[in-house]
């Protein structure tokens, strides 16, 4: 059983618990995610089966869409809505001020990870020493916010309902950290919905409870994605056995053991989804020009 599930993941649950749950579900130890999901959150997130989890580093580097609200007027020891509060101030702004101060963040930034976050310090994971009441210096790392939308501002609520286009390694939260502060007044993220996350959109993730009777009757295989859809934007290769027992070794696969039809297609430096006679995916490679002056299939990436 190889594949990509897209869980929609309920609040409460941590991206790990899903792995856990997929595990005891499937009876498959080597399960993982693409992306890690703040517990309150809840939304698209890709878990990969098997095989599958050769994948994960490709995933996680694509980007992700958001749905958020952002809460003026507090701050938490979290950035979000489960933590301590630090501060109030009084919220008195425009919508366009609002507006001015939200699209100026569109584009390249910069920001400060958060401590309540999972990324390691000289191994030591932030959370771990912001629950004991450490804090200590985060370098900012570069993001980009490819769009934000704003879908409400309300002024009585001091609350803003917003979607982010973003890149990987973006915390929504410190967005709305960062808007509150630009803003000069604090916020939090109060609501989290990752709506996508490379090609895995909401409308088609699906919830634990169904995956879990899906696996319960011998079906969970319908609800998987297939590797090789993941890498549809690269060309499709088929090899004889020949070429197969190479490319399973890790050798370079001579171009005479591409298919004939397919021989003349080829192009130096492009990658291509890579198949045997029976139509099994078995790896992306790249064309490289050999010594003698021949193009043969180089290995990428193993999926065998």
């Amino acid at each position: 059983m190889d594949g990509i599930v897209n869980i929609l993941k309920p609040s409460g649950m941590t991206s790990h618990d899903v792995v856990s749950f997929v595990r005891r579900c499937t009876n498959i130890k080597k399960v993982g995610h693409t992306g890690t999901l703040d517990p309150q959150a809840v939304g698209v997130l890709p878990i990969c089966i098997g095989k599958a989890t050769k994948v994960a580093e490709f995933l996680t580097t694509q980007n992700k869409q958001y749905r958020a609200e952002i809460k003026l007027g507090i701050t938490t020891d979290t950035q979000d809505s489960t933590g301590e509060i630090l501060t109030r101030e009084e919220v008195d702004f425009s919508v366009d001020k609002i507006r001015q101060v939200i699209y100026s963040f569109q584009g390249d930034i910069n920001q400060v990870p958060p401590m309540y976050s999972a990324i390691k310090v000289k191994g030591k994971k932030l959370y771990e020493l912001a629950r004991k009441g450490i804090e200590i210096k985060r370098e900012p790392r570069r993001v980009k916010i490819h769009e934000i939308k704003i879908l409400d501002i309300d002024l009585n609520e001091h609350t803003i309902l917003i979607d982010v286009k973003c890149s990987k390694g973006t915390y929504i939260r410190t967005l709305c950290y960062d808007i509150g502060k630009a803003l000069g007044c604090g916020a939090h993220m109060s609501f989290l919905l990752r709506t996508k996350s490379g090609i895995f959109t909401l409308e088609k993730a699906v919830t634990v409870e169904k995956f879990e009777q899906f696996c319960k009757e011998g079906c969970n295989e319908q609800l998987l994605i297939t590797i090789d859809s993941l890498f549809l934007n690269y060309q499709s290769l088929t090899i004889n056995s020949v070429g197969e027992k190479m490319a399973v070794n890790g050798n370079d696969v001579e171009q005479r053991y591409i298919y004939e039809q397919e021989q003349n297609t080829i192009e130096q430096g492009k990658v291509y989804r890579v198949y045997n006679e029976q139509g099994k995916f078995l790896c992306l490679s790249s064309v490289v020009q050999k010594k003698n002056n021949t193009l043969a299939l180089k290995l990428v990436k193993s999926f065998y």
